[in-house]
C-alpha cells in the first residue's frame, strides 16, 4: 500500500493525529473507524480507500480492539515499530487517566448520591449492551446456523459461569463453525505496504501463545500477576467488538476482585468517555489493587490490549495465506456466534439482574435502548441515566 501522502512519516506525528483521535472519538469501535477514515485517509491522505478497507478487514477478523488494531496498524506503515507504540499511546491514554480517575473518585466517596450515580450507570449498560447485543446479532447471526451456534452458548453459559466455561464454548463455537457454516466468505484481507519479516511475524505471535499459556501458572507469584493474566486472556478471546469483554471479566473478577455493582458502574462509565471501549481495564485495574492504584491501572491496561497488537503485527506477512482459507473463515464465523450468545448470557447476569429493581428503572432503560435506536451516541445514554437515577432518587 503506497501512501497519497507524503511517504514515510515520524513517530511524533503520528502521536499528534491519534492524540487527536484520542480526545475526540466518542461512540464506539464503529464510530471510532470513520473517524480514523475522515482524519488519516481524507484529511492526511496516509493511504487510500481502498487501503484502509483492506486494513480494516484484517483487523475485523482477529480477537482483540478492532479499531485500536487499525490505529496500531497505521502507525506501523507510517513510521514503524515507533510509530504504532506512538499511535496506540496516543488514542489510549486520555480514556484510560479517565477512568482510572474515576475509580479514585468512585472509591474515595459514598453516600445516597454517589450511590444514585452508580445505580444510573448500571441501568445505561443494561440499555448499551441491549442494543450491541442487537447489532452484534443481526450482522453475526444472520442465519439459523449461527442462531443456534449463539443460543446454545449463551444458554450453557447461563448455567457454567466461571472463565474457563467461556473459553471452552469459544472453542466449541470454533468447531461448530467448521463444521456448519463453510458457506461463510472469507474476509478480503490483503494489505501492500509496511510489514515485518515473516521471520519477525512468527517471533510476535509465539510470544502471543507463550503469554497466553503461560500467564495462567504464573498466578501464584502474586496478585499482580494474577491480574495481568485475566486481562490478557480476556484481551486474546474478544471477538466481535468491545461489548463481548463484558462478560469474560466480570467472570474472572466478580465477586474475588470486586462488586457487580462496581464492575458495572465502571462499563457504565467508559461509555462516556472518548477512545477505546477497551480502557475500562484502567480502571478494573485501578479497582482491583486499591494500594496502588496507578501499576493495577497500568498493568490491566497493557495486559489486555498487549495480545490484540501482538497478533495484528505478527499476522500481517501471512495475511493472504489467511484470507484464503475458508476453514479459518469458517471456525471465526462459529467464534463470532458464540460470543453474540455470551454477551446475551451476560445482558441477563449480571448486567440485567443486578440493575433493574423497580418499574422506573426498566422505563430508565427502555427510554435509553430507545434512543440509541435513533442514533443518539452511548454518552449521550449515560447522562440520561445518571440524571434520571439522581432525579427519582429524592
Amino acid at each position: 500500500m503506497n501512501s497519497t501522502g507524503s511517504g514515510r512519516g515520524t513517530a511524533t506525528e503520528v502521536f499528534h493525529a491519534f492524540l487527536k483521535l484520542g480526545l475526540t472519538s466518542f461512540g464506539g469501535p464503529i464510530a471510532h473507524l470513520g473517524y480514523f477514515r475522515d482524519e488519516l485517509v481524507t484529511r492526511r491522505r496516509w493511504l487510500d480507500d481502498a487501503g484502509y478497507a483492506e486494513l480494516v478487514g484484517l483487523c475485523q477478523f482477529l480477537p482483540g480492539p478492532a479499531s485500536s488494531q487499525v490505529g496500531f496498524a497505521l502507525g506501523l506503515m507510517r513510521a514503524g515499530p515507533l510509530g504504532g507504540l506512538a499511535a496506540w499511546t496516543a488514542f489510549t491514554l486520555p480514556s484510560a487517566l479517565l477512568m482510572m480517575g474515576f475509580a479514585v473518585v468512585a472509591g474515595s466517596r459514598s453516600g445516597p448520591a454517589v450511590d444514585s450515580v452508580v445505580h444510573g450507570l448500571k441501568l445505561a449498560a443494561v440499555a448499551i449492551v441491549a442494543q450491541a447485543l442487537l447489532g452484534m446479532a443481526r450482522t453475526l447471526t444472520p442465519d439459523i446456523r449461527r442462531a443456534m451456534i449463539a443460543i446454545s452458548a449463551g444458554a450453557t453459559m447461563l448455567f457454567l459461569a466461571y472463565p474457563l466455561a467461556q473459553v471452552a464454548l469459544i472453542a466449541a463455537g470454533a468447531c461448530a463453525g467448521m463444521l456448519l457454516c463453510r458457506g461463510s466468505p472469507a474476509p478480503r484481507a490483503d494489505i501492500m505496504g509496511w510489514h515485518p519479516s515473516r521471520r519477525s511475524g512468527a517471533l510476535l505471535l509465539a510470544i502471543f501463545a507463550i503469554l497466553l499459556v503461560s500467564l495462567p501458572f504464573l498466578a501464584a507469584i502474586g496478585a499482580w500477576a494474577a491480574l495481568v493474566g485475566i486481562f490478557y486472556r480476556a484481551g486474546a478471546l474478544v471477538f466481535g467488538g468491545g461489548h463481548v469483554v463484558l462478560p469474560l471479566l466480570q467472570a474472572s473478577l466478580v465477586p474475588g476482585w470486586m462488586s457487580n455493582d462496581t464492575f458495572l458502574a465502571g462499563y457504565g462509565a467508559a461509555q462516556a468517555v472518548p477512545g477505546p471501549l477497551f480502557t475500562l481495564a484502567s480502571y478494573l485495574g485501578a479497582v482491583a489493587m486499591p494500594q496502588a492504584t496507578a501499576v493495577g491501572a497500568s498493568l490491566a491496561l497493557v495486559a489486555i490490549f498487549a495480545p490484540g497488537l501482538l497478533l495484528i503485527a505478527g499476522l500481517m506477512p501471512f495475511r493472504r495465506a489467511i484470507a484464503s482459507n475458508r476453514r479459518v473463515s469458517a471456525a471465526i464465523a462459529g467464534i463470532n456466534a458464540a460470543v453474540v450468545g455470551l454477551l446475551g448470557a451476560a445482558l441477563y447476569n449480571p448486567v440485567t439482574i443486578s440493575a433493574l429493581g423497580s418499574g422506573l428503572d426498566i422505563v430508565i432503560v427502555v427510554v435509553g435502548f430507545l434512543a440509541l435506536q435513533l442514533r443518539l451516541a452511548p454518552v449521550a445514554i449515560v447522562f440520561w441515566s445518571v440524571g434520571a437515577a439522581l432525579l427519582f432518587s429524592h
